[in-house]
């Protein structure tokens, strides 16, 4: 050894020096944990909300190996339209306000922190009914390719409180 960079070794291999790369989430419980985790650095999504009157706003957050994270808003009467995400299972949070979830057969109403799981194909509503706008974080897993829309049949009817103003 006869001069610092032998003694340092190769100037371009630094990886003691740089941040442990994060590990990729691999369960649902990591990708929950990464929602939550999300949903609580307001600071990190709430400068990019952006609400529009004529449809719903969304903004793809991060994306990671395998997977994708997007920001929606919901103004009063917004919904999604009957769904299912494809190959992909979805996870989804409200970050502000309420919305409505129509799936299997009956509603509920999430408020923010409520989490939901979607299996892949799994059919779903998500409508803002409330007179304030929304906010939710969705994750999926692989990242999202397509979203078929279900019309619903004749004899079906729609749920009261999936109704917008």
């Amino acid at each position: 050894m006869d001069n610092d960079n032998a003694i340092a070794g190769d100037p371009l291999a630094l990886p003691h020096l740089l941040p442990p790369v994060p590990e990729h989430p691999s369960t649902v419980a990591r990708f929950a944990a990464l929602a939550t985790a999300l949903a609580g650095d307001r600071a990190c999504w709430a400068p990019l909300v952006r609400y529009d009157a004529a449809s719903r706003w969304y903004h793809r957050l991060r994306t990671g190996p395998g997977y994708e994270v997007w920001l929606l808003s919901w103004v009063p009467g917004q919904g999604s339209g009957r769904h299912d995400h494809g190959a992909s299972t979805g996870l989804y949070t409200v970050l502000d306000g309420a919305l409505t979830e129509e799936a299997g057969g009956g509603s509920r109403v999430l408020a923010p922190g409520a989490l939901r799981l979607l299996a892949p194909g799994s059919v779903h509503e998500v409508v803002n009914v409330s007179l304030a706008p929304a906010v939710s974080l969705h994750v999926y897993f692989p990242g999202l390719t397509e979203m078929r829309m279900h019309p619903r049949s004749r004899a079906e009817p729609v749920p009261r409180d999936s109704l917008a103003c």
